[in-house]
């Protein structure tokens, strides 16, 4: 059977390194080694073919991916990736519109995006948080937060500064004892800090 030299060439997430004999078919063995930093030997014509693309990694991810289908983590992941990617989402003109984007890592395997969350405190109830608001997800403008954390972050909340002191209508109200419309009242009419800050 002729041999193909396939030194060098990649094959998905499998680069071809060396020939280490035949198969008992006849083909070519091949010493592989994997995106992921494991080595495997695979027939000439699994890789010419497609048979093969990996050392195995994308069969245990995509298993981990059907396992935690249907999940919170999962809808989280799949919901983050929809409103930043499809135009059809409710969402998508805050995030996709807006160029917030999802870094490539997440967005191809959902496998680091889960080994992401569970090394960085991730709960079933707290949720995603970008630190930046106007960059993407990756993992190091993401954490996990409270809801009413991320309340208080969402773009659409006001913030004042008063005393060198910044916080959101919310924030504000709990540290004065104001109530949380006297001052988005005070706000709105364009009163200076001092005076929406001022106890009556």
């Amino acid at each position: 059977m002729k041999k193909i030299d396939l030194t060098g060439q990649r094959f998905e997430r499998l680069k071809a390194i060396k020939e280490v004999g035949r198969s008992s078919g006849g083909h070519v063995q091949w010493l592989c080694e994997c995106d992921c930093g494991k080595t495997t030997v695979v027939a000439s014509n699994n890789l010419r073919q497609g048979k093969i693309v990996s050392c195995g990694c994308n069969k245990r991810e995509k298993a981990t991916k059907h396992e935690q289908w249907g999940t919170r983590i999962y809808k989280t992941w799949s919901n983050m990736v929809q409103r930043c990617t499809n135009p059809n989402s409710k969402f998508y003109k805050r995030y996709g519109g807006r160029r917030i984007t999802v870094c490539q890592e997440w967005m191809e395997d959902f496998k680091a995006f889960y080994d992401w969350a569970m090394a960085n405190g991730y709960q079933e109830e707290l949720q995603i948080d970008r630190i930046d608001n106007d960059k993407g997800y990756s993992p190091d403008n993401c954490r996990w937060i409270t809801h009413a954390q991320n309340c208080n972050n969402m773009q659409k909340n006001k913030t004042i500064t008063y005393n060198g002191e910044t916080n959101t209508i919310a924030e504000w109200a709990k540290k004065t004892g104001i109530s949380y419309k006297a001052i988005a009242y005070r706000l709105r009419t364009g009163k200076p800090p001092e005076e929406i800050l001022k106890e009556e």
